[in-house]
């Protein structure tokens, strides 16, 4: 049998320097003699998910929930991959992680993410700002508790939990969107302009984000930043995303006021519902 806890040791280094595809090979070759270990099922569907093979990672998470382990990290991690994809047995394991591990940032961030996600707002918050208080300094925590805020309505509270994600992680430039959308829905519009252009500046392999980000240039009149950007995203565009720069085109042909009508009442709430409903 192998060591399980050196090749661990071993795969989540191998993880931390970026190393997916030796971190994978390594669980692989371990799970041959030890096919049914949760840890090394759980940890290889990280990789696996790192690598872009969420169908792999899916089965590997599946079946490390199906092992029935009890280390709450355990839980939460496969929990939150199940949940990714809808899966019914997501809330019994990230239940069981924040009830076996509630002194665990991470179990209660997982569980209170979900909870968010499925509506339930005031359990949800109870277990973020749990999250918050036991990592302080774990910008994914301050960004889950402004996500959840956000899907409540209250969006004041959103902004303020958002900003302190950014000031610990100013390179998350996913949460740096969402600021600026919600920034948006609040009426602040030259803040959510200054932010989602930032935002489309960081991201120039997401369509929509540099969309956004000529939208609300366009509307504060910012022509050079709004044409810059609009070109940039036919580069990554795809699907749907052609048909969306079709549409922010002609709404930047018909002025700041156009720009800004669509932005607010077509692009932008969509996108921040989409975001929101998507994992951090």
């Amino acid at each position: 049998m192998p060591d399980v806890e050196q090749i661990l040791l071993q795969a989540l280094q191998l993880g931390d320097e970026g190393l997916w595809d030796d971190m994978a090979r390594l669980l692989n070759e371990a799970l041959t003699d030890a096919p049914d270990d949760a840890y090394l099922l759980c940890w290889l569907g990280v990789a696996e998910r790192e690598l872009g093979n969420d169908g792999v990672a899916y089965d590997l998470f599946r079946r490390c929930v199906m092992e029935n382990p009890v280390d709450p990290h355990l839980l939460a991690v496969a929990g939150a991959g199940l949940a990714a994809f809808d899966d019914p047995d997501a809330e019994a394991a990230l239940r069981a992680a924040a009830l076996s591990g509630p002194d665990l940032p991470m179990a209660r961030l997982q569980y209170g993410a979900y909870l968010a996600r499925e509506g339930m707002h005031d359990e949800a918050l109870e277990h973020l700002r749990a999250a918050v208080e036991l990592a302080p300094d774990d910008p994914a925590m301050h960004a889950e508790l402004g996500a959840a805020h956000a899907m409540k309505g209250d969006l004041a509270a959103a902004v303020n939990f958002l900003e302190s994600a950014l000031e610990l992680a100013p390179d998350d430039s996913w949460t740096r969107v969402i600021l600026g959308l919600v920034l948006l829905e609040l009426g602040r519009a030259e803040e959510a302009a200054e932010t989602l252009v930032r935002a489309a500046q960081e991201r120039d392999d997401d369509a929509e984000a540099l969309v956004l980000g000529a939208l609300a240039a366009a509307a504060m009149a910012w022509d050079d930043a709004a044409e810059d950007l609009l070109a940039k995203a036919e580069y990554p565009a795809e699907g749907a995303d052609v048909q969306l720069i079709e549409e922010a085109e002609s709404a930047l042909r018909s002025g700041p006021d156009g720009a800004a009508r669509f932005l607010r009442t077509v692009i932008g709430p969509s996108a921040l519902r989409e975001r929101l409903t998507t994992p951090l």
